[in-house]
């Protein structure tokens, strides 16, 4: 797969080294609430896009749940494939170019793992029609996004655009030998009402958008002052044979 995505060296530069982020440290609670909300029972399958080193999807995997993770990043697909858990798969895939259709009961893209990740907003609208397709009607998915509100309040030491809702930093990451590296940013974010329009564009029923957090995700309205926005949406049932 050629590929010349901005987060690709980032991420090689990162490999392990990512799992020491405080932000990464909340998967148990993070699936407890999404097995719950999403309706998740062993037997079920789930796609999960950006999966990074494929924290949700081993934590899935030990619950029952069979999960798929795809990611643009060869390192960080390497990383979750080593001691994956039976039920857990990985793959490189570009999120723009996902080619499942009907196959799975639910989809996932969490700490902007799908989206979120491009300059150009008409891509993660791309990503998201994938994420559509690629469950079975019926289907529920579930992502997180960088609140656009909560960028501008609080992301002080980002550049906010306020015509792509692009936000740009350059920051520092540590490789897995401690060693420091600058690097560049990018994250898209997004309002509520963004977040309802893009999937009515692409045929989901958006059920709740609420405002969370890393590691406490949970069912409170949207507001200011917390980093992300949880989307619940589901792909309408197929109507009955005659209907």
């Amino acid at each position: 797969m050629d590929s010349d995505h901005w987060f690709e060296p980032v991420a090689d530069r990162l490999g392990r080294s990512y799992l020491r982020y405080s932000h990464t440290k909340g998967t148990s609670q993070e699936v407890d609430h999404l097995v719950a909300v999403l309706g998740l029972h062993p037997g079920h399958r789930v796609l999960d896009v950006g999966c990074g080193p494929g924290r949700h999807a081993c934590e899935l995997a030990r619950r029952g749940i069979a999960c798929h993770g795809v990611d643009i990043s060869e390192r960080f697909v390497e990383l979750a494939l080593d001691g994956a858990p039976e039920l857990a798969t990985f793959e490189r895939l570009d999120a723009r170019t996902l080619p499942f259709r009907d196959e799975f009961d639910a989809a996932i893209s969490l700490c902007q793992g799908g989206l979120g990740m491009f300059r150009d907003r008409a891509e993660d609208d791309v990503v998201l029609a994938g994420m559509a397709r690629s469950i079975r009607p019926g289907g529920h998915l579930a992502l997180t996004a960088f609140n656009a509100y909560f960028a501008v309040r609080y992301h002080t030491d980002a550049d906010f655009d306020a015509d792509t809702g692009v936000a740009h930093e350059l920051t520092e990451v540590r490789d897995e030998d401690g060693r420091p590296h600058p690097v560049d940013l990018w994250t898209g974010c997004s309002t509520p009402r963004e977040l309802r329009l893009a999937c009515a564009a692409c045929g989901l029923d958006v059920e709740r958008i609420s405002s969370v957090e890393p590691g406490v995700y949970g069912d409170d309205p949207p507001d200011l002052e917390r980093p992300e926005l949880l989307l619940i949406a589901r792909r309408p049932a197929a109507p009955a044979p005659g209907v």
